[in-house]
């Protein structure tokens, strides 16, 4: 039975369609690195791929290549970039529910959750999954905090509006059934490679420990 999960984070693929922020070209990967990954992932059920932004490469490029290999992934769109150039449109948001993936809330605007006051939190954790809502029509249940940030507001947050799954940028590995879901993001010079690393990770290394350790510190400050 599988107990632990290797979540993989990807952004943009291929060549950007609107001008990319500030470091943003470290974690814009190209079309080459991504299928690499994907057919290292195809034969490790533990590996799971999530997306963050709703860049149109989710559509463009991603989406045919999860379907020719038969795997899914969690979409995690930014509600206020919808149909905007370069991202996800409403109608290709519900073409990628319909062929099986999840799609989850990146927040509103793309800021960090942390700095926010109570109000604009609640734009962003809640507004933004009403409006992504009415795009698929139905719940969406998982959300992803932009940038990796987070802290014990932002969780608490998050589970007072019901979320089923909250995904970070923490590395390392995952508990497949808890409510808190660190990912490895996959940057523009990994491939393949990195799921044969993550492969014989054991969560019970040091570094492991580690890790665990700085996120309970983040999810208490």
């Amino acid at each position: 039975m599988l107990t632990h999960a290797i979540n993989l984070t990807f952004h943009g693929i291929g060549s950007p369609q609107v001008p990319l922020e500030a470091g943003e070209e470290q974690v814009w990967t190209s079309q080459e690195i991504f299928e690499s990954v994907l057919e290292s992932a195809r034969d490790e059920p533990r590996v799971r791929i999530t997306f963050d932004d709703g860049n149109r490469s989710d559509f463009d490029i991603a989406l045919p290549a999860l379907v020719e290999r038969g795997l899914t992934a969690d979409i995690f769109v930014v509600a206020g970039k919808i149909g905007e150039a370069g991202y996800l449109s409403q109608e290709q948001i519900r073409e990628l529910a319909r062929a099986g993936m999840r799609i989850g809330s990146h927040g509103m605007e793309h800021r960090s959750w942390r700095q926010l006051d109570a109000a604009a939190l609640e734009r962003e954790v809640g507004s933004a999954r009403s409006r992504i809502e009415d795009v698929i029509g139905g719940p969406v249940v998982a959300a992803a905090c932009p940038f990796g940030a987070y802290d014990g507001r932002v969780l608490r947050c998050l589970r007072e509006h019901g979320y089923e799954a909250v995904f970070s940028s923490d590395g390392g590995l995952a508990r497949r059934d808890a409510w808190f879901q660190p990912r490895t993001t996959i940057r523009a010079d990994e491939d393949g490679r990195t799921v044969a690393r993550l492969r014989v990770a054991r969560p019970h290394l040091p570094s492991e420990l580690l890790r665990r350790l700085k996120i309970a510190i983040k999810s208490r400050r």
